[in-house]
């Protein structure tokens, strides 16, 4: 099955038309558990040196 879009902006009967195609391909069910983030995910935040605010985040 192809679903092609050209381009333009969709009615509303296309757009519910689409939604319901959609719908009907996605899988029963839930789609499993996620991937558990990396650890290099849960750290990312730390390997951002720190900086000093700026005058305008600093309270008057």
């Amino acid at each position: 099955m192809t679903i092609t879009i050209t381009r333009g902006s969709l009615t509303d009967e296309e757009l519910a038309a689409l939604t319901a195609v959609l719908l009907r391909l996605r899988p029963a069910g839930p789609a499993g558990a996620p991937a558990e983030p990396t650890v290099e995910r849960h750290c990312a935040w730390r390997r951002v040196n720190y900086a000093p605010p700026a005058s305008w985040q600093t309270a008057a």
